[in-house]
């Protein structure tokens, strides 16, 4: 667990001294203001950040952990997680051996968005591909798709997102309580899948604990003005005598939303779902099961879109998750975690075909998958060694996935393609003196994917038709088989002034994903003719990274700096050609760009589709991240202090050329006030133009975004143990009405603006 601490709004370092540190700047101080950070910080609940590590220090476990355990027949009334600090506290974890970012619950719904990446995207090292508004997937230090894991209380989402941007990750954030991001590898625990990191949603649809009082619940909604948008969603857990219940249920309605140049044609997004689950909760562990449903229906903007085309997604999940955790006693092992998760994931991709003459809607495309995952965790006691106290835990992770992509018009994306991974990891930790501790760990992993694809996509230009092409295809089924092997090591610093450096170096491996491999024909949504590669092999990662954090005292910070070799990068390389869906004896025709592709001469089909490849070059990726919060001094009731953030990620093949979408610098900061009441913040932050780009894209202009937010809490009186807390607030997105182009979104070609200014007013009651 990572132990989190925050500095008292009533005990706060003298101004002079802050005054210091805001001219020095903020290295400087770390050493100025050590000793007065060290005095006014006070430790909170231990909050656990569950993504990076399987290792749990009994030290660090919740309060229960230390006293008395209860009788078998009498199940120890577990606390709650701690709650979230002040509203926009700057959270570190001082003990992870990786880079990780939280959003809290209530910051997720101040921010309100339709998808989990909505969150994240202007946190440092995060972005989005902001597709359209209901398929938004986070985008880490320019990584991606199959790079880029995302999980539900430790079991993946089992969706399609990572195989096009169009394609939803079935997360409402309504549903979370808390979002956990690990920026960098997180293979070893997770699989190659999250080669360039981890988005882990927590909540309580499986309960872990018995609530304080025996209920535990929520309600909250908002309205946002940019697309008349609403949302709402309850939750609600109760529990006694070691048995738990949980419900949950969300709701989201969106129209088109508005941007500098008017209202973005068929950018809706519908949602709803809901959860019920419930837990055996014991002295010794707990054992719980949850069922959970998510529809969604949204649009897709663009060019189509403004033709009458309108295309769009429907999707719905079922799926039903399961994990527990027996601690025993009195043997070498401390505890033994499982998780697993099956579901079941389809959504049909809907157009008008004929615009001039129908307005009924029918399906171009279905995608479906079908998954199991499970996940085995035994975590041993610590063992004193001559070099210091060691803890670990080694584990199996295995996975099965039937994925499939069927087109109605021409060639099917994705034919019924299997994948099988089984995999088996240790991670141990050694404390070698009280301010040094080392991390190394290990991962196995065997994988096969088994589909049919194109072993040949060769073509010839027709001699007659300058600019027209003749691609000839040959299928093929076949079974390749991979074996990545990972392996990381880790340190951790205590510096003077509670600061803690980090070093970490990983050599991760990636197996590619039935889509790279398979792909063959097209994909209406995105409008691309997609060719995969099935001679593709392992893509292998080197990472070094240092970083320096401080979690504590009136200045808090969390920096890293990185850079990763990677041997076989798979990437899609988008061409100048526009392909017929259709085939013509066996043949595909494509016309290069300005030879009347997309419909203007030759054979080519009304409605053509611009050609990717999926390719493998060598490449490298450097970057650095910084968030910082400085409480510079005490006003009113509580304090007002500064913040700021700056990110850049750098990414190029060997031969100089940039790889494609990767975002651009950032710069941003704000000024803020909170008391035990009260919070407000204004902040600007400000996206420099990329023009450093790959062949085949265009640059994208710099944008600035200014926010504000003013929200008041207030908690009722203690009643047979349960607290209400009430909060209500306001905040503005995007004030100066920018227009906004992101980076690392295909639909940037169609020049396709983000939401102009935006008010959203949200409201909650707790009962903790």
């Amino acid at each position: 667990m990572s132990r989190l601490v925050r500095v008292r709004d009533q005990e706060r370092a003298a101004p002079g001294g802050m005054a210091r540190i805001a001219a020095a700047g903020v290295l400087a101080a770390v050493a100025a203001t050590g000793a007065a950070a060290q005095e006014t910080a006070t430790e909170l609940p231990p909050i656990e950040v569950t993504a990076p590590s399987p290792v749990k220090k009994p030290a660090r476990r919740s309060s229960t952990a230390a006293a008395p355990a209860a009788p078998a027949s009498q199940p120890a009334e577990t606390p709650p997680p701690a709650p979230d600090l002040l509203p926009g506290t700057l959270i570190v974890s001082d003990d992870a051996f990786v880079a990780v970012t939280v959003a809290t619950e209530r910051e997720i719904a101040a921010t309100g968005g339709a998808t989990i990446t909505d969150t994240l995207q202007t946190k440092p090292g995060i972005s989005g591909t902001t597709f359209a508004p209901g398929a938004n997937r986070p985008v880490i230090r320019g990584l991606d798709s199959y790079r880029v894991r995302t999980q539900e209380n430790g079991i993946g989402t089992h969706d399609v997102a990572a195989i096009s941007e169009d394609h939803a990750v079935p997360i409402d954030p309504n549903s979370a309580d808390r979002i956990e991001v690990v920026r960098g590898p997180a293979t070893l625990r997770y699989g190659s899948q999250a080669i360039g990191g981890v988005v882990s949603v927590e909540n309580q649809r499986i309960p872990t604990y018995i609530p304080k009082g025996g209920f535990s619940g929520a309600i909250r909604g908002a309205g946002t003005s940019v697309d008349e948008g609403k949302d709402g969603s309850f939750k609600a857990t109760a529990g006694s005598n070691g048995f738990a219940v949980h419900a949950d249920g969300f709701w989201r309605d969106a129209d088109d939303y508005d941007s500098p140049r008017g209202t973005v044609v068929n950018s809706f997004v519908e949602s709803k779902g809901g959860a019920l689950g419930a837990s055996l909760i014991g002295s010794d562990g707990f054992l719980g099961v949850s069922f959970a449903r998510i529809e969604s229906l949204y649009g897709i903007p663009g060019e189509e879109a403004e033709e009458g085309v309108d295309p769009r997604i429907d999707l719905v999940q079922d799926k039903v998750l399961a994990k527990g955790e027996w601690r025993l006693r009195n043997s070498g092992i401390d505890a033994i975690r499982f998780w697993f998760g099956a579901s079941d994931y389809k959504h049909n991709e809907l157009a008008i075909h004929d615009p001039d003459h129908d307005s009924e809607f029918e399906i171009g495309s279905t995608f479906t998958n079908t998954e199991q995952e499970g996940r085995v965790e035994i975590q041993h006691l610590p063992v004193g060694t001559a070099l210091g106290e060691l803890s670990g835990a080694v584990g199996v992770h295995v996975v099965n996935r039937k994925t499939r992509g069927q087109s109605f018009e021409g060639e099917s994306l994705l034919e019924p393609a299997h994948t099988q991974s089984i995999a088996a990891f240790v991670f141990e930790e050694l404390d070698l003196t009280s301010q040094l501790r080392l991390q190394a760990a290990a991962r196995i992993e065997h994988t096969t994917v088994d589909g049919r694809g194109w072993e040949e996509f060769h073509g010839h230009e027709d001699v007659l038709n300058p600019g027209e092409w003749h691609f000839h295809t040959h299928d093929f089924q076949a079974e390749q088989s991979f074996t990545p092997v990972s392996a990381s090591l880790g340190m951790l610093y205590q510096l003077p002034f509670q600061t803690v450096a980090r070093l970490t170096g990983q050599y991760v491996e990636r197996a590619p994903d039935a889509a790279e491999l398979f792909s063959k024909g097209m994909h209406e949504a995105t409008g691309t003719f997609e060719v995969g590669n099935p001679f593709l092999d392992v893509e292998k990662a080197t990472t070094v990274e240092v970083g320096l954090k401080k979690a504590t005292g009136a200045l808090r910070f969390d920096a890293s700096a990185y850079y990763t070799r990677y041997n076989g990068f798979i990437y899609r390389q988008l061409t100048d050609f526009a392909c017929d869906p259709e085939s013509h004896g066996g043949e595909f025709h494509c016309e290069e760009e300005g030879h009347g592709g997309g419909g203007g001469g030759g054979h080519a089909h009304e409605h053509s589709f611009d050609l990717v490849f999926f390719q493998q070059r060598d490449a490298n990726f450097y970057g650095a991240e910084l968030a910082f919060q400085y409480d510079v001094a005490p006003i009113w009731r509580g304090l007002w202090g500064i913040d700021g953030q700056y990110d850049f990620v750098r990414a190029e093949f060997d031969g100089g050329e940039n790889v494609p979408r990767i975002p651009p610098h950032r710069l941003g900061g704000g000024l803020y006030y909170r008391d035990a009441d009260w919070f407000a913040r204004v902040g600007v932050l400000h996206a420099f133009e990329q023009d450093e780009i790959g062949l085949n894209e265009i640059e994208t202009p710099g944008y600035t975004l200014v926010s504000a937010e003013l929200s008041y809490t207030v908690t009722g009186e203690t009643v047979d143990g349960i607290v209400p807390v009430a909060t209500i607030g306001i905040r503005g997105e995007n004030l100066a009405d920018d227009e906004v182009l992101n980076h690392t979104s295909f639909k940037r070609r169609e020049e396709v603006l983000l939401p102009g200014a935006s008010v959203r007013v949200f409201g909650s009651i707790n009962l903790n």
